[in-house]
């Protein structure tokens, strides 16, 4: 499975519903693993974005489906990046001269 890391930013929607963001939370990690991806953390954050999760896909379609359904609810906007562990790095590094 891939990793991926999405950054999340509230909506004024989203602000306006603070209070049910730790539930928004637990049933997006549900309908996530409902597609076949694990979240494997999720954090709220200070600074430049509100909050993060990292979370597992078998592949990009899975991926983009789940920040897409997320994102359509209207409470966050958010960015997504692919992540690579220690192994995956070293093997791209190898392919490269």
């Amino acid at each position: 499975m891939a990793t991926y890391i999405t950054l999340v930013d509230f909506t004024p929607q989203g602000l306006s519903n603070i209070k049910d963001s730790p539930n928004r939370a637990a049933a997006f990690a549900e309908e996530a693993g409902k597609l076949g991806a694990t979240v494997k953390d999720l954090y709220w954050t200070s600074g430049e974005h509100d909050g993060l999760f990292i979370f597992d896909a078998p592949d990009e379609q899975t991926a983009s489906a789940i920040v897409l359904s997320l994102a359509r609810k209207g409470n966050v906007h958010t960015k997504t990046l692919r992540a690579f562990d220690r192994d995956e790095m070293k093997a791209i590094l190898s392919k490269t001269q």
